[in-house]
C-alpha cells in the first residue's frame, strides 16, 4: 500500500521498483496506490499504471486529507493476507519488504522497520525525531519504538484492528503498537529520497508529534493539576513570608515589581494550562461530529470490490 501525494517525480519509478522487486518472489500481490488529493500529475499517472499493470487498484481520495488518513484509507481497500506499507519516494527500500515477509511467515503480526541509518536527513530533523520519541515514551503508557515510521508490513489480523479505530487524530505507528499482537523489528538503512521534497516540513512533524502525545497520554492533564498544586505552593510561600517580614520586623516587601512579576506567572501557567485543556477539548469536539476519515472520489480496479471497501467508499472507515 503506497500513500501518494504529488509524486509525479518518483510514481513511475516506485511501481517500477516494486515490481521488480515482488514479482519473482511473491506469487499472488496487488499494489494499492492511494491518491491523496495532489495537485499535480500523480494521478494521471496512477491512472495510466493501473490501466497496463492489472495487479494495481488506485483510491482518489477526494482531497487531500493527510499522510495517516491516507494510509488508513489504504488498509481499508487493501484485501491481502498481509499488508506491506511503504512511501513512493523509496526511501524505505522495497527490498525489505520481502525479508518482513519471511518474517511474517514465521509467525510475527507485526513486522515493522527500524531505521539504524537515515541518508539524506538533516542534524537537525535526527535530535528532533530522536526526542520526540524520548518524550513520547515518556509520557505515554504505550511503549512505541524508536527510529521508525510507518514502514512495515501487518497481518490482516493487524489490519482489522486498526480498522476497529476510527479516531481522527492519528498516528499509525502507535496504533500499530497499542494493539499488540506479536511484534518484530527488523533494522534497515534508510536511503535518500529518488526526488522531489520532503511531505512532512517542520510544522507537520509538530502536529505530528501533538498527536502522537495528546492521543497516547492523559498525562499533559496531569501536569496541569500538577502546577496548579505548584503555583498554589509558591504563593503560600511567598505570603508566609510577607506576613513574616510586615509582623516582625521593619522591612517591606517590595509591591509592584513583585505583583507584576507574580500576574506574569500566574498569567502565564493559566494560559498553559487552558491550551492544554483546550486542545483535549478540540479532540473531543472533532470525535464528537462522527464525520469520515475521508472520502473516496474514484477508485480504480481490476477486480470487483470486497464489502470492506465498498464500507470505506461511503465514508464510514
Amino acid at each position: 500500500m503506497v500513500p501518494c501525494y504529488n509524486e509525479e517525480q518518483v510514481i513511475t519509478t516506485c511501481h517500477e521498483t516494486l515490481t521488480r522487486v515482488l514479482s519473482p518472489a511473491i506469487r499472488d500481490y496487488q499494489i494499492v496506490y492511494v491518491n491523496d488529493g495532489s495537485t499535480d500529475n500523480t494521478y494521471e499517472l496512477l491512472q495510466k499504471i493501473q490501466s497496463t499493470d492489472a495487479r494495481v487498484k488506485v483510491v482518489d481520495l477526494a482531497r487531500n486529507f493527510g499522510h495517516q488518513i491516507a494510509v488508513s484509507a489504504g488498509l481499508a481497500y487493501a484485501e491481502g493476507a498481509a499488508v506491506g506499507l511503504i512511501d513512493a519516494d523509496l526511501q524505505d527500500p522495497p527490498e525489505v519488504l520481502l525479508q518482513m515477509v519471511q518474517l511474517w511467515e514465521q509467525g510475527y503480526e507485526v513486522v515493522f522497520g527500524v531505521r539504524k541509518t537515515r541518508s539524506g536527513e538533516s542534524w537537525f530533523k535526527l535530535k528532533t525525531a530522536e526526542w520526540f520519541y524520548r518524550v513520547l515514551n515518556f509520557l505515554s503508557d504505550t511503549a512505541i519504538p524508536r527510529d521508525t515510521g510507518d514502514f512495515r508490513l501487518l497481518d490482516r489480523k493487524a489490519v482489522d484492528a486498526l480498522l476497529r479505530m476510527p479516531e481522527r487524530d492519528r498516528m499509525l505507528r502507535g496504533l500499530s503498537s497499542w494493539i499488540g499482537f506479536r511484534h518484530y523489528g527488523l533494522e534497515y538503512e534508510r536511503l535518500p529520497r529518488l526526488a522531489g521534497v520532503t511531505k512532512y516540513p517542520l510544522h507537520k512533524m509538530l502536529r505530528l508529534a501533538l498527536d502522537g502525545i495528546l492521543s497516547f497520554s492523559v498525562v499533559p492533564l496531569r501536569l496541569v493539576s500538577i502546577l496548579g498544586v505548584a503555583t498554589a505552593g509558591i504563593s503560600m510561600l511567598g505570603i508566609s513570608y510577607a506576613l513574616v517580614l510586615r509582623l516582625f520586623t521593619r522591612i517591606w516587601v517590595p509591591g509592584w515589581t513583585l505583583l507584576f512579576i507574580g500576574m506574569l506567572f500566574i498569567g502565564g501557567l493559566q494560559m498553559l494550562s487552558l491550551g492544554i485543556v483546550g486542545e483535549y477539548i478540540g479532540r473531543i469536539y472533532t470525535e464528537a461530529k462522527q464525520r469520515p476519515l475521508y472520502l473516496v472520489r474514484e477508485v480504480l480496479s481490476s477486480v470487483a470490490q470486497q464489502p470492506m471497501a465498498r464500507k470505506a467508499a461511503s465514508g464510514s472507515a
